[in-house]
C-alpha cells in the first residue's frame, strides 16, 4: 500500500510538471455512413419524387450518415436494380416491385396493378391498415431486403402521338409500360414496349413508340413527354401507382436505430410530397395545361376494360396462396370503399 501511495504521488507530480504518465484512452472516430440509392425516376422527375426527402435525410443525419442519390439507369438498368442492391453493389432503392424485376410472390402488384386503386390515398390504406405492410415486410426479408416503406405516386393513363377515343384505337399501339400493366392491355390489342425510361422520348420521336402508359399527367409534362405526345387519354388503367424503398438488410442492420428511424421519416415525408404534388398536377394541368389535348373513352365501353381486370385478379390469384391473399386484400377493400360511398367512391 505504501507503495502503491508514493507512485501514485510522484505519478501526479510528474503530471503537474508536463509529464503524462497515466495517458487517456484512445478515441477511435466514427467514420460517416455512406449509401448509395438508387431510383427509377429520371433527373427531372428525381426532383420532387425522391431528392426532397433524402436532401433532408442529409441535412438532418450530418456527419453520421449521407446518402448519395443516382436517378435511372445512372448505376445499373432499372430492370437490375433488385439484385445490385441484393447482392450489396448498391445499398437502397426507389422503385415499384415490377420494374425492378423483383423475384417475390408481391412483384406482380408493383407499379400499377389494374384496376386495385382508384385514388392516391388508397395506397397507405392498403398497406397500413388492411395487411399489405406486413406481406411485404416478408415476403422481402424471405430474399435478404428490408422493405421500407409504401407509397402511392399518380394514376396510370396513356399518352399518345395520335388520339384514342375508342377501345379500337388501342389496336397495334406500341406503348412504353411497366410489366404487368402491359401483360394486362396486351389483350386489347397494346403491344408493350420495354425501353430504358431516359430513352422514351426519344422512342416516341423516332417512331419506335405510338404512345406511353407510365403515369398521369403531372409527369408527362415534368419529364418532358408532354412535348413528343399531344393526346392524353382521360380513363386510366389504376387510380395509384404503388412505390417502395428497400435496402440490402445487411446494410439496414448496420445502421444504428435512431438513424433508421430518421430514414422511415423521412421517406414518409417523401410519400406525402407526392400525395399532394400529383394530386393538384393531375387538376390543374388538365384544365390549365396547353400541350396536351384530352381524348375519352366512353365509360359504357371502358367498363369492358373493368370487367377484364376483374378476371385478371383471379388469374393471379390462382397462381399462388400469397398472391391469393393479395387479391382478397383489393377485394376486401374496394368492396368496403363502394359501400361507403361519396367522398371513397361515386360509383
Amino acid at each position: 500500500m505504501t507503495s502503491r501511495r508514493d507512485f501514485l504521488k510522484k505519478a501526479g507530480l510528474g503530471a503537474a510538471a508536463g509529464t503524462s504518465v497515466l495517458a487517456a484512452p484512445a478515441v477511435k472516430a466514427q467514420s460517416t455512413i455512406r449509401w448509395r440509392l438508387q431510383t427509377y425516376a429520371g433527373p427531372a422527375l428525381a426532383e420532387h419524387v425522391v431528392k426532397p426527402a433524402i436532401d433532408s435525410f442529409n441535412k438532418i443525419a450530418g456527419d453520421e450518415m449521407q446518402i448519395e442519390l443516382y436517378t435511372a439507369d445512372s448505376l445499373v438498368p432499372t430492370g437490375e436494380l433488385f439484385r445490385a442492391m441484393q447482392r450489396g453493389t448498391i445499398d437502397a432503392v426507389q422503385s415499384d416491385d415490377d420494374s425492378m424485376a423483383s423475384p417475390t410472390e408481391v412483384t406482380v402488384f408493383g407499379g400499377y396493378f389494374p384496376f386495385a386503386t382508384r385514388y392516391s390515398l388508397d395506397v397507405p390504406v392498403l398497406f397500413n391498415q388492411y395487411g399489405l405492410k406486413e406481406i411485404w415486410d416478408a415476403e422481402y426479408e424471405k430474399v435478404g431486403v428490408k422493405h421500407i416503406s409504401a407509397g402511392s405516386w399518380d394514376p396510370c393513363h396513356f399518352n399518345t402521338k395520335e388520339p384514342i377515343r375508342s377501345l379500337a384505337d388501342l389496336q397495334g399501339k406500341r406503348v412504353y409500360t411497366f410489366p404487368t400493366a402491359g401483360r394486362f392491355m396486351s389483350q386489347f390489342g397494346v403491344v408493350p414496349v420495354n425501353v430504358p425510361y431516359e430513352d422514351a422520348e426519344v422512342a416516341v420521336q423516332t417512331g419506335e413508340l405510338d404512345g406511353i402508359a407510365w403515369s398521369g399527367i403531372t409527369e408527362d409534362y415534368t419529364v418532358g413527354w408532354a412535348n413528343v405526345t399531344p393526346y392524353f387519354l382521360t380513363n386510366n388503367i389504376s387510380g395509384a401507382w404503388i412505390g417502395h424503398f428497400f435496402a440490402n438488410m445487411d446494410r439496414w442492420n448496420e445502421v444504428p436505430e435512431h438513424l433508421q428511424e430518421l430514414l422511415k421519416v423521412t421517406m414518409d415525408s417523401s410519400h406525402y410530397y407526392r400525395q399532394w404534388w400529383y394530386w393538384g398536377g393531375e387538376a390543374s394541368l388538365r384544365v390549365d395545361g396547353t400541350k396536351m389535348e384530352l381524348t375519352s373513352i366512353p365509360d359504357s365501353e371502358w367498363a369492358t376494360v373493368e370487367a377484364a381486370a376483374h378476371k385478371f385478379w383471379d388469374e393471379i390469384a390462382a397462381e399462388s396462396e400469397t398472391k391469393a391473399k393479395v387479391v382478397e386484400i383489393f377485394k376486401n377493400y374496394n368492396a368496403v370503399m363502394d359501400k361507403a360511398g361519396r367522398p371513397y367512391r361515386y360509383s
